[in-house]
């Protein structure tokens, strides 16, 4: 328990830093871009896209704290450029839980396989499948056991191809982060 009050702590610090907040600010930029250019909606409920590795990035480098504010702050900046359905604040709360579950597995802890299949695991199944689906069955009227299987199946699916992704995603920002120097002068994670 005290580690995690150290990580929270920590991560809260991680915002303090002008050099943090700039990455940041450039990881906002590429996921807005990502956002605008790399979505594809497939049917009515299911949008599949890059727009989260950003968000990834900055869970990693800045933990669980960080990650949250910056996913909520991003997701309503991206639905004010470009709305699609009505303004919900669920969609944005579980931008900010999926910013915690990533940044509290993946913040000071090397990159593995089996982390990263944790957190995707976690995030589609507490996140995508049951809040996503809770909060479009309320907004549409649909009923949530109806639209549940092609979601889970949808998850499912997704789930060794995004840990594919964010593995080869993190593996690479953490040797480019290691070449370019810490982002942060108490910086306690391994490369």
């Amino acid at each position: 328990m005290k580690k995690m009050k150290e990580i929270y702590r920590d991560s809260l610090k991680e915002l303090l830093n002008t050099r943090n907040m700039v990455l940041c600010g450039l990881m906002a930029a590429l996921a807005v871009v990502l956002s605008l250019v790399a979505s594809i909606d497939i049917g009515p409920y299911i949008r599949v896209g890059f727009s989260g590795l950003p968000n990834r990035v900055v869970e990693c480098l800045f933990g669980p704290v960080t990650g949250c504010l910056f996913g909520g702050m991003l997701d309503v900046l991206k639905y004010i450029l470009k709305p699609s359905g009505p303004f919900f604040f669920g969609f944005t709360f579980n931008v900010m839980v999926a910013g915690l579950i990533y940044g509290t597995l993946l913040y000071r802890n090397p990159v593995t396989v089996k982390r990263i299949v944790a957190a995707e695991f976690l995030t589609k199944l507490l996140v995508n499948c049951l809040l996503n689906t809770l909060w479009i069955s309320m907004l549409y009227g649909k009923g949530f056991f109806a639209i549940l299987p092609l979601r889970v199946l949808k998850n499912a699916i997704m789930l060794p191809i995004d840990s594919c992704i964010l593995y080869f995603t993190l593996t690479y920002m953490k040797k480019l982060v290691s070449k370019l120097g810490d982002f942060s002068r108490n910086r306690k994670y391994s490369v």
